[in-house]
């Protein structure tokens, strides 16, 4: 397992932007694809992006597709996600996590169940 923290969070203003950070440890972090996931107050925790091990492919949630960018530098271990035009219903604590898998991850078919490390959360609050 990889141990994952998360930064970057914070407050604010309906069409503003912040970037959000997760740094891995140990020296395998380049062989995980890894995802962001969020959960807004009384809902279910949801996908937001992913990131294939090397960096090549991305996959967005329809909510967010075209306003948020996952990347990852392995060499700095620390995917990360810009998150742009946010909008008050964006306000969730935001986890990133690593996949399992032990073959080719396919993103578009990757579950929450798939991700084996969850990092301990960081909060976005978008305010009208």
């Amino acid at each position: 397992q990889v141990q994952l923290v998360e930064s970057g969070g914070g407050l604010v203003q309906a069409g503003g932007s912040l970037r959000l950070s997760c740094a891995a440890s140990g020296r395998t972090f380049s062989s995980y694809a890894m995802g962001w996931f969020r959960q807004a107050p009384g809902k279910e925790r949801e996908f937001v992006a992913a990131i294939t091990r090397s960096g090549g492919s991305t996959y967005y949630a329809d909510s967010v597709k075209g306003r948020f960018t996952i990347s990852r530098d392995n060499a700095k271990n620390t995917v990360y996600l810009q998150m742009n035009s946010l909008k008050p219903e964006d306000t969730a604590i935001y986890y990133c996590a690593a996949e399992r898998l032990s073959g080719p991850v396919v993103l578009h078919r990757l579950t929450e169940a798939d991700f084996g490390s969850w990092g301990q959360g960081t909060q976005v609050t978008v305010s009208s």
